[in-house]
């Protein structure tokens, strides 16, 4: 997985194998479509099944363009997809999986109502009825029936995230499953926590100007990884005095007057995401961090830093398809290779279908 087209063709050629560099792609990428299907029924069972996930993402290039790879993952499965955007329409796009519908529905009006979208537009569409769209034509058509302008890009994309979102819980996905991430925009959806790592780090980001702006920094920076280290701790629901203990101890480090103005500012800005820093209090074995996903994109990364990108289609799903397929072994305790063994109806110990590993261990 992390060997050059060219290192590949010669340890071929070495061993004896007269191949070509353009035969060791093709052997590569394509005849895949079995994995693909695998793949993409491990990303269904865990958008199905697990508590949590937690998301990331990081630069790619395909076709000589700046693309970008999603991570997906939870404690069973992780999952991967090149995209050329990443914007939350395409996110919440890869959460919907293989499905194409869109749905008016209670959860797409509710999203709707979160994003506070004008009363006006949303009253244009809503419907006593729930509706369902095979995909973006009809789903179009109708919101243009409706006296939607769908040349207006802005207003077509927060409807189209209604939408997508309202396929996704129209197929059971997600449900309840706490999204954790690092604060990129576009990964602030559903049951959101923020990592607190990446919420730290805005504090690392500051240029105190005083020794004194130094001193109080290091100290915020303390409390808060002392009030880390007690939430770490907490490994089934606590009971209400604790968490009612939890939240003061937050708002007295959070809403603090330190004198330091920038200072300031953020930990006002992060006492206001109260609820998705403590989601842990609320559920239990969530994680407080995206480590997990910097883990899993840390072979992305390593990758694209041997081989640089990927020029075709086939190539970039045969990329994210098989990294995605090895870490999910790697988290169900399974050997990789024995897996291929076993797709390729080779000799060794059959395997079931990740998918139903995935399942049964959520």
């Amino acid at each position: 997985m992390r060997q050059t087209m060219e290192r590949l063709t010669t340890l071929l050629n070495d061993v004896g194998v007269d191949v070509s560099k353009r035969q060791v792609v093709r052997l590569v990428t394509q005849g895949l479509d079995s994995f693909v299907a695998e793949d993409a029924a491990v990303l269904h069972a865990g958008l199905l099944s697990t508590p949590y996930i937690t998301v990331d993402d990081t630069g790619a290039r395909h076709a000589r363009a700046n693309f970008h790879t999603t991570q997906i993952g939870g404690a069973q499965f992780t999952n991967f997809r090149t995209t050329p955007s990443k914007s939350r329409l395409n996110f919440l796009s890869l959460l919907r999986g293989n499905y194409q519908d869109y749905a008016l529905n209670d959860a797409a009006f509710d999203y709707l109502d979160r994003r506070r979208v004008d009363p006006v537009l949303v009253a244009k569409i809503r419907s006593y009825e729930p509706k369902r769209f095979c995909n973006q034509v009809p789903f179009l058509e109708h919101l243009a029936s409706k006296g939607v302008d769908i040349f207006d890009r802005q207003t077509v994309r927060v409807l189209a995230e209604a939408g997508i979102w309202g396929s996704i819980r129209h197929h059971g996905l997600i449900g309840d499953t706490v999204i954790v991430s690092d604060d990129a925009g576009q990964f602030r959806v559903g049951n959101h926590a923020l990592c607190w790592v990446h919420a730290e780090r805005l504090l690392q980001k500051l240029m105190p100007a005083t020794p004194r702006q130094v001193r109080v920094v290091e100290t915020v920076r303390n409390l808060i990884w002392q009030f880390y280290r007690a939430l770490k701790s907490v490994k089934r629901k606590p009971a209400p005095g604790l968490v009612a203990a939890f939240h003061n101890r937050f708002a007295r480090i959070f809403s603090r007057n330190t004198g330091y103005e920038e200072l300031d500012k953020l930990l006002a800005r992060l006492f206001r995401r109260k609820d998705e820093l403590l989601k842990v209090l609320e559920r239990p074995g969530t994680p407080l961090h995206t480590n997990a996903s910097e883990n899993d994109l840390r072979s992305f990364v390593t990758k694209r830093k041997i081989s640089g990108g990927t020029m075709s289609r086939e190539g970039r799903m045969a990329r994210d398809t098989m990294l995605g397929l090895m870490k999910t072994c790697r988290k169900l305790g399974l050997s990789f290779w024995h897996y291929l063994g076993d797709r390729l109806q080779l000799d060794g110990p059959p395997i079931p279908p990740l998918a139903v590993l995935v399942a049964a261990k959520a």
